[in-house]
């Protein structure tokens, strides 16, 4: 688990094709003096697991459901990626519950630099519209976010300084690809309302349950 809280800047040191998946070498000294083998990482919002460590890089493979869910595939050698190291217990939660499991992959409409803040606008599938609520929270590339503004399809999202130097959002550009995750909490709560065997949550329903 993880907080969407980026504690560095990884760069892709080397991408090799192992089947149908990559084994990605990422640079990134202050993560990797962190990890051990078998230890998760999340990398741009994708919850991956370690293979290996060599001094200030370490080794993690994507396979295939990996790479069509993901922007995992678009990587080269050189680019950036935001990373995460897991949750420990009594660390401080200060973002929100982030799994590293990506929804979709959603597509950067506009950028609006503002007098003190930039203004993010992200194109979405339509179907996951019912995840994203005003300040409502929101992973985008492993970064939380609070929701600024919803459409059907687009929300957006204010980026404090801050955010914008520590993350790679500093180099988003219009039409760019980012890995999305909704929140947890409201998919579970749509789960339990349309459980029941798809009754939803009706009045008998509740009956049924004691209230």
């Amino acid at each position: 688990m993880f907080t969407g809280l980026v504690t560095e800047i990884g760069r892709i040191q080397s991408i090799r094709r192992t089947g149908g998946g990559l084994v990605l070498e990422i640079k990134a000294p202050g993560s990797a003096a962190g990890l051990t083998e078998h230890d998760s990482v999340c990398c741009n919002g994708v919850c991956l697991t370690v293979t290996g460590r060599r001094g200030g890089t370490f080794f993690v493979e994507a396979v295939e459901e990996t790479l069509r869910k993901t922007t995992l595939g678009n990587l080269k050698k050189g680019s950036s990626l935001n990373l995460e190291l897991a949750l420990r217990i009594g660390d401080r939660m200060g973002g929100h519950i982030v799994q590293g499991h990506v929804d979709c992959v959603g597509r950067i409409s506009t950028i609006e630099k503002r007098a003190s803040s930039w203004l993010i606008d992200i194109a979405y599938p339509a179907r996951f519209s019912k995840y994203l609520i005003p300040v409502g929270s929101i992973a985008v590339d492993g970064i939380s976010l609070t929701v600024a503004s919803v459409t059907r399809r687009t929300f957006g999202v204010s980026i404090i300084p801050y955010t914008w130097g520590q993350t790679t959002l500093q180099k988003a550009a219009k039409g760019q690809e980012v890995n999305l995750e909704f929140d947890l909490i409201g998919k579970y709560v749509e789960n339990m309302v349309a459980g029941a065997g798809g009754k939803g949550l009706t009045e008998a329903r509740l009956r049924e349950l004691g209230y």
